[in-house]
């Protein structure tokens, strides 16, 4: 990297961005590295560490003057919503600074996200149907991918520790705000609820996918309740007030004999129930519970093959749904509402008529996103370092 200097700020909890500035090193990169509580202390290397332990209000002053300091040419981060990194990114962008941003892939399991400048509705990628249609037929190749054999242990673990260390060391960094509740104590209890859950669920459910199947239903997994996607990049203030518009809507225009599933999202499961707030909203908008599904940990590809349509805020859900040939209508932002990709009908249409995707068209999409978004790896896992270079590299 001739000699760039280049900076770290936040990464996944864990060793993987300690992983990353090695290859930058290796590669002739000379690294920085910005840390805001003490578990991004625990998980850097110290050579070249700053902390920033000031208010929230005078991280823009601070980080503008650093990028100039250290004449910095990229910036890594994880997530774009986050407070110090989306300010960082605005600072980055008014000097010409290049930024790559790390989230959770769009493709499942073996990708992750890594984009210029944001990621989400904040990407760069096209949206206009005519600009994939126009893609050469060759370009429909997909990448091959290597197994990422993530190491589920290792990503408990480490989430521990940061949560753990992070707590410590407050004192220590007494004005940081985290994007989420910080407290390892609910973090424990909501791990053990969990874990209970989950085999609870195994049990309860049990012979309940093959009644689903002899339905005609509508899918809508729901998103945590806390997702930047849902606070960011919709106009919904909560996972409830998306149900209440879902709900009513299907009330009054889906026909008689299609039901609803509604599916938790797996991250959730040991903080949020919606089932008895589901039934509330059926009473209120006089839907029979005999066509009603509330289910946890059903297995989502055989949901997906067998629904009419799959309606969601923003979720990779709605892109893995459309790789099963769902009709999908998006009611959030989304990189892949697309027209003929998603239904671009309004949702009181939807449950009459869904249209389900061009797959010639999605197909061009997809193997597009791959390319210029995904790099195959997991954060605890294998990881493709060589594609990462060759990205930055590219103009």
């Amino acid at each position: 990297m001739g000699g760039e200097d280049v900076l770290l700020l936040q990464g996944p909890m864990g060793d993987f961005f300690k992983q990353l500035e090695l290859v930058l090193r290796k590669n002739g990169a000379i690294t920085h590295r910005i840390g805001f509580n003490a578990g991004d202390w625990f998980f850097s290397f110290k050579d070249n560490y700053t902390p920033y332990k000031g208010k929230k209000e005078f991280w823009s002053d601070f980080i503008a003057v650093y990028l100039k300091e250290h004449q910095i040419k990229k910036i890594f981060l994880f997530g774009d919503c986050r407070y110090y990194q989306s300010i960082a990114i605005k600072e980055a962008q008014k000097l010409g600074i290049e930024t790559y941003v790390f989230e959770e892939g769009y493709v499942r399991p073996d990708y992750v996200t890594m984009e210029k400048w944001g990621v989400n509705n904040f990407s760069k990628i096209p949206r206009n149907s005519n600009f994939y249609n126009n893609l050469d037929i060759s370009f429909l190749d997909t990448p091959k991918v290597s197994p990422t054999h993530p190491n589920h242990l290792k990503m408990i673990l480490s989430s521990t520790f940061y949560y753990i260390i992070t707590h410590l060391g407050t004192p220590f960094y007494r004005h940081y705000e985290h994007h989420r509740e910080l407290n390892p104590y609910r973090e424990a209890l909501f791990g053990i609820r969990n874990f209970l859950r989950k085999y609870k669920y195994k049990i309860l459910e049990k012979g309940k996918l093959e009644e689903i199947l002899q339905q005609q239903y509508f899918f809508v997994p729901l998103q945590t309740y806390n997702d930047f996607q849902l606070r960011t990049h919709s106009n919904f203030d909560s996972i409830e007030n998306f149900l209440e518009i879902v709900l009513e809507s299907f009330s009054l225009n889906a026909q008689k004999d299609k039901k609803l599933v509604i599916k938790h999202h797996p991250v959730d499961r040991g903080r949020k129930d919606y089932k008895s707030y589901i039934y509330k909203l059926a009473k209120r908008f006089n839907i029979s519970l005999e066509r009603l599904y509330v289910v946890y940990d059903l297995h989502l590809p055989t949901l997906l093959d067998h629904t009419l349509g799959t309606i969601t805020i923003n979720s990779t859900v709605g892109l893995q749904a459309l790789g099963h040939d769902s009709a999908v209508k998006v009611l959030g932002n989304a990189i892949y509402d697309i027209d003929n990709i998603c239904d671009a009908k309004p949702l009181e249409d939807f449950w009459i008529k869904p249209a389900k995707p061009n797959k010639t068209l999605f197909k061009k999409f997809r193997t597009y996103l791959i390319r210029k978004t995904q790099i195959n790896g997991h954060f605890y896992g294998y990881f493709d370092f060589e594609t990462l270079l060759r990205r930055i590299s590219e103009k």
